[in-house]
């Protein structure tokens, strides 16, 4: 089970979407979260942090230990900056065991990925899984006792 930070989250955001009658509505309050993110230096843009297979280039980077794992993101696409704002905002600055736990399907439940192409509905489940990816990462190398300054 995810934490309750995470779930609270989710919720908080399903809550602010629910507010829209509209789906175009949702996604101007998606594009605003994207331009919301803080910029992501040139240099961390680079091609090991693209996540493979989206429609649009979307950077990802990930930081910290197993204690608190910290997201930046950034894309070239408007609306895929938000969506990628949507999962920074739930899973940043959480323990990489309550990401690897949380479950990724509040994003069905915001109504956006029915509106979305396929490539872009497809997006948001490597999104999630690159994010999982990175905490994994951070909490292997965290139990096995080394750096983890690396990003």
């Amino acid at each position: 089970m995810a934490s309750d930070s995470i779930t609270s989250r989710q919720r908080e955001l399903l809550d602010e979407l629910s507010l829209f009658q509209d789906w175009t509505e949702r996604y101007e309050y998606v594009i605003g979260l994207g331009k919301q993110l803080p910029p992501m230096p040139d240099e961390s843009k680079v091609p090991e942090k693209l996540i493979k297979g989206c429609q649009s280039q979307v950077w990802l980077d990930c930081r910290g230990d197993a204690a608190r794992v910290e997201f930046h993101a950034d894309s070239d696409s408007l609306i895929t900056k938000g969506m990628i704002a949507l999962f920074v905002r739930v899973l940043d600055g959480e323990t990489a065991d309550a990401i690897l736990k949380a479950d990724m399907d509040f994003v069905e439940q915001t109504g956006l990925k029915e509106h979305l192409a396929p490539t872009r509905a497809n997006a948001l489940g490597l999104m999630a899984a690159q994010m999982k990816q990175c905490a994994l990462r951070l909490a292997t190398v965290d139990t096995a006792g080394t750096s983890t300054d690396k990003p």
